[in-house]
Formats: structure tokens, sequence, C-alpha cells
């Protein structure tokens, strides 16, 4: 049985905006940034800056990402286009990491070359202000993110807190370059900072290689199984070779359900479905589901609820529990009676 749901949770034209703000709002804030170097010389602020930069071109990437990957599958691309997410945080990742080795190349070159540092209460007002706006702008993608399952909104709502965190230890440290005068402390800043940028870089490639390669997420497929164990139905003897991909915001789900041997085409088809709909319910997203559906055999007559079957070769024990290691499991059924 093979069936597509679409439950419209998602909404695309408030990801596409919501990208577009963070793009202009991120340009704003490289440019204040910039302003803050300049005025100051400090690499610490330059640290600040150059990561700025990277939120501006990968914002710019991300927004165009997010247009591709809501636009309807059609007959080249069946699944539609929801991996375009993936490549632009896959991007944002690559760059972040090249500015982290730029500033710890300006920072090594700093501490042995130091240059002369002023107006650094200004740049430090400066670097608080944008740290705040960035961690508000970046809470409110994660939450749109999140509601619309879109990685690239997450990863990008991410990636400007982390820029907030990185800023309030980059403020504390230029304080106390402020107080103590100790040029080489704006190096020292400039190379933790660069450490943590590099750092966040590598988690955000990790992640989304791992959603381009379709690794299996075995957190959310124990949701799902979680789920199923606590609503499932007398019928549902086992369900196994569960498997789940996911392009943007839809979820492909492939998986064996064992019904009882006499359960008849449309009774089978109507457990397909109660199946089907619990998944809808408790996850709020579009399902591609495509669910082969077996009779049981003698093997599973002990965890077979069904009473007055003429085929029982053992005694009821007890049903399986769908945990991650039975719901993943492959099997090849082998119908003897």
């Amino acid at each position: 049985m093979d069936s597509t749901i679409s439950k419209p949770v998602s909404n695309p034209k408030l990801k596409f905006k919501i990208q577009r703000i963070i793009a202009i709002s991120s340009f704003f804030i490289f440019v204040g940034k910039l302003i803050a170097y300049f005025l100051t010389n400090s690499v610490g602020i330059l640290t600040d800056a150059l990561e700025s930069i990277v939120n501006v071109v990968t914002g710019f990437i991300t927004l165009y990402s997010i247009y591709v990957a809501i636009k309807p599958k059609d007959e080249n691309h069946p699944f539609g286009h929801g991996k375009a997410e993936f490549l632009s945080a896959s991007v944002e990742g690559f760059l972040i990491i090249i500015a982290g080795i730029i500033i710890i190349i300006e920072a090594i070159k700093r501490f042995f070359f130091p240059m002369e540092i002023t107006q650094l209460d200004i740049g430090i007002y400066i670097v608080a202000i944008a740290g705040l706006l960035n961690y508000l702008i970046g809470w409110y993608s994660i939450k749109i993110g999140k509601k619309n399952n879109s990685i690239a909104l997450i990863s990008g709502g991410k990636h400007l807190q982390s820029d907030t965190y990185s800023s309030i230890g980059l403020v504390l440290g230029l304080i106390l370059l402020y107080f103590t005068k100790l040029a080489w402390l704006d190096s020292l800043i400039a190379l933790i900072f660069a450490t943590i940028i590099i750092i966040t870089g590598l988690k955000i490639l990790k992640e989304t290689t791992s959603n381009l390669m379709d690794e299996a997420d075995f957190k959310l497929i124990e949701q799902f199984g979680n789920v199923i164990e606590k609503n499932k139905t007398d019928e549902w003897i086992d369900i196994h070779n569960f498997k789940l991909v996911k392009y943007g915001n839809v979820f492909h789900i492939n998986c064996d359900l064992v019904l009882p041997w006499n359960t008849n085409l449309s009774d089978a088809h109507n457990e397909g479905e109660k199946l089907k709909a619990l998944l809808i319910s408790n996850f709020s997203e579009d399902i591609v589901f495509n669910l082969h559906t077996d009779e049981c055999f003698k093997n599973y007559c002990k965890n077979c609820k069904i009473e007055n079957c003429k085929e029982r070769l053992e005694k009821f024990e007890v049903q399986l529990n769908f945990d991650i290691n039975q719901f993943t499991k492959e099997r090849l059924e082998k119908f003897t009676h």
C-alpha cells in the first residue's frame, strides 16, 4: 500500500520572509561591526566582523536555497527540492571554518606586530548591541525553523546565537583590555573565539553532511516508535524495516506492518490508514508513507493477541515492544503455517 499524505503545516512563504529579514539584518550588523573595527583597530572586533561577513553571504545563499526548496516537486525532482536547504547549510559551515582560519592568522600576526587600539569603549558598545540583535534574530529563526522543519533556518539561527555567545565573551575580554591596556590580550581573545567559530562550523558541516547522505536519525525514529508503542492495536503484531528520510520539511517513511494471517485486503488497508493517521496527528509534517503489509507466520503466535485463531500454534505471551532495535530490524518473512 503506497499513499502520500500532505498536511499543510509548514508555511513556505513565512520561511522565505524570515530568511530575508535575517539576510538584510546581518548586512547592517556587519556594517556596524566593520565601523567598530576601523574605529578601534582591534583584531578581536575584526573576529566578530569577519564572522558577520559569513552571516551576510550565507544569509543570501540560504534565502535562495529556501526559494528553491519550497518549489513543488516536478518530473525531474520527484521527491521535491528540499535538500537545497542542506546545501546552503553546508556552505555556511565551510565559510565559518574559513573565517576562523583567517582570524587565527591575523591574531598571530598581531601578536608579534601589535597595532595601537583606540576608542575601544565605542567598539564595546557596538559589539554588545550587535550581539543582542543577533540573539533575538537567531531565537526567532530557530523558533520558525522548528515549527516549519527548516534545517536552514535552524542552523542559521544557531549560528546567530553562537555569535551572541562569542560577543559576550568578546565584550568581557575587550573590557579587560580597556582597563589593563595589555595589547596581547586582543590577540588572545581573537584566538579563543576563532577556535569556537571553527568548532561551530565543523558541527554544522557534520549535521548537514549526515542529512545529505541520508544518515539514519535514530533519535527521530525512536520518537516515532514511542508514539506507535503507546497507541498500538491488537492487530499490529509487528512493525519493522522502518526507514525514514527527510527532504526539507517532508518525511519519507517506509516500513513493514505484520497483521493477522486472515486479514482481508480491505481491513489491511484500514489498519494502514490508522497507522498513517497516528503519525500525522503526532508529527506536524508532510509525509510520504510507503507501507508494506505482511500476514503473520507461526513464529509470531506468542506475540499475537487475536483470539480464536485457527492457525495458532503457541499461546499468547506478550506483544512486541516497538523499541528502536525492534523498529529498525530487517527481516525476510517466511510464510509458513
